[in-house]
């Protein structure tokens, strides 16, 4: 039983790493039409199932206290699939769709750029609590909402130069030393916490009024907060 026990988050890290493929698969596939939806929207829900699993694995193993050097390797293989390649695949296929073959190949950048991250993410005592960078599932994030926003409306998100901007930006966060916190709570008050809860009502705010479109600048903010927190400390 207590083998059992021990692989169970190992087991929930295996269920993101499989919805991050399939979320590839889907992603190659664009704006083609399977079922209701287009490819690149289920993209979006593999994606997130991943995200959930990401959370539930972590959770599980504080609960059962199974943590393993095997399971911590295995969930940044996942997450490099999931919140790297995944989206850099969504990103790289809609910039085709835009008719912006050439600057399409930037998109690689974002699984490279993610792979650095949790590299040092894994060799660094210093984000037990807070992080420095970008996290990489908040750049899948932050990539759902730019192509929902390009796939839907095209927009100057489209542009070559725009585009190459804002991956060169976002790649840069992911391996920056900036100082961004985590969403983990140590008591619920206010005090201490004000960035994490304003977060979370600008996260229901921006989802509200915008849909997925509203997790681009649901990350850009993010940034943002965690500029100013950094600068209070």
């Amino acid at each position: 039983m207590s083998k059992i026990k021990q692989n169970i988050p190992n087991f929930i890290t295996c269920i993101n790493l499989l919805a991050g493929i399939i979320a590839i698969l889907c992603s190659i596939k664009g704006s083609e039409q399977f079922g209701s939806l287009p490819a690149y929207q289920w993209g979006f829900i593999f994606i997130g199932i991943a995200a959930v699993a990401d959370f539930l694995d972590g959770f599980a193993a504080r609960l059962l206290g199974a943590y393993s050097a095997m399971g911590k390797e295995l969930d940044s293989l996942s997450d490099l699939v999931s919140f790297g390649v995944a989206p850099g695949i969504l990103v790289f296929s809609c910039m085709h769709e835009a008719g912006l073959e050439s600057a399409s190949w930037l998109a690689l950048l974002i699984p490279v750029a993610g792979a650095l991250r949790l590299a040092r993410f894994n060799v660094d005592t210093r984000q037990s609590e807070n992080f420095i960078g970008l996290p990489i599932p908040a750049n899948a994030i932050f990539w759902i909402g730019y192509t929902s926003i390009v796939y839907s409306s095209g927009t100057l998100l489209s542009t070559w130069w725009i585009f190459g901007a804002i991956v060169l930006l976002e790649t840069w966060l992911m391996v920056s030393p900036l100082h961004l916190f985590s969403l983990k709570f140590k008591t619920w008050g206010w005090k201490g916490n004000e960035f994490r809860w304003l977060l979370i009502l600008t996260a229901i705010v921006l989802l509200a009024c915008m849909g997925v479109e509203g997790l681009m600048w649901l990350i850009a903010v993010y940034v943002a907060y965690g500029v100013f927190d950094s600068s209070r400390s």
